[in-house]
């Protein structure tokens, strides 16, 4: 279950600390990850490079090197899709600019959210799920454990059930740019554009092939072909995927918090043989021969 492709690489270029939806500070999640054996790592907060510089700086002291990276939310054909930006130039004005209007759209969202499930009479709901979140912009695991703290539900996974998962009302999806709006930004801050997790879509086949298409003639260079969570049919698919668009292929555990076995730092399904990794073609290439 290891990811490394040889003995001495450890690569998880997906996962996320308390900057957004994550448990763990960006110096906690790479002392975790470098106690788990994971040699490069890329923090891919949602919609935010906040946590960043903190974890540049405790990789610094732990012996890993970091990858800027970032999970930016976009819309494709009115569905929500995620898409993770590696190895741009986090300090790209017109990119820099591009996440504040992110963060406007995710204030927007919290507050619309707050506005539906103004019904369930919670005080001061979104404030707390703004505290919630460490004083950052609030997602949909904040106000569940809002709801929970309020004795509207027992549990999280009961707040998603009734109030936040798909098609209820706290499920708000309208205010994110448009795919290739957010490929844009990435290709012209230097970065790669990676398909993130095609799998947790629930895309039928033929759609899924559909976004990964449109996702390659927007500009688009890779795609997750192993992530957490993930089936052997899963990955053979995304294999296949991968090949048939000609995209790189990438890789990254999507961990939030410590607890799920099947989903923590460097642990991964190993990559078949015969893809391109997307770190070969990183500014500072990983696992690449030194030429003779």
């Amino acid at each position: 279950m290891t990811i490394p492709q040889d003995l001495d690489l450890c690569i998880d270029l997906h996962c996320h600390s308390t900057a957004s939806d994550g448990a763990l500070s960006p110096t906690d999640l790479v002392s975790r990850a470098a106690e788990r054996g994971v040699t490069h790592l890329a923090l891919t907060d949602h919609d935010t490079i906040a946590g960043l510089a903190e974890a540049r700086s405790a990789a610094a002291e732990q012996g890993l090197e970091i990858i800027s990276g970032i999970e930016l939310s976009c819309l494709w054909k009115s569905r929500t899709i995620h898409v993770v930006g590696l190895d741009f130039d986090s300090e790209n004005p017109v990119f820099q600019q591009a996440l504040e209007q992110q963060n406007e759209n995710r204030w927007a969202r919290a507050r619309m959210i707050a506005d539906r499930l103004s019904k369930l009479k919670v005080p001061d709901l979104l404030e707390r799920a703004t505290a919630a979140s460490g004083g950052d912009v609030p997602g949909r695991p904040h106000f569940a454990k809002v709801l929970v703290e309020a004795e509207i539900v027992s549990n999280p996974a009961q707040a998603f059930k009734r109030h936040l998962g798909a098609g209820k009302p706290g499920d708000v999806k309208a205010y994110w740019p448009e795919l290739s709006e957010v490929v844009q930004w990435i290709n012209d801050a230097g970065g790669i554009a990676v398909l993130a997790h095609p799998r947790k879509y629930q895309l039928t086949a033929t759609k899924l092939r559909d976004l990964t298409a449109d996702f390659r003639r927007a500009g688009g260079r890779a795609i997750e072909v192993s992530t957490s969570g993930q089936s052997s049919g899963d990955l053979g698919f995304l294999v296949e995927l991968c090949r048939r668009e000609q995209l790189l292929a990438s890789q990254g555990s999507d961990f939030h918090f410590p607890g799920p076995a099947w989903c923590e730092l460097g642990r991964i399904m190993k990559m078949p043989d015969g893809l391109e990794p997307v770190w070969h073609y990183f500014k500072t290439p990983v696992g690449v021969p030194a030429p003779v």
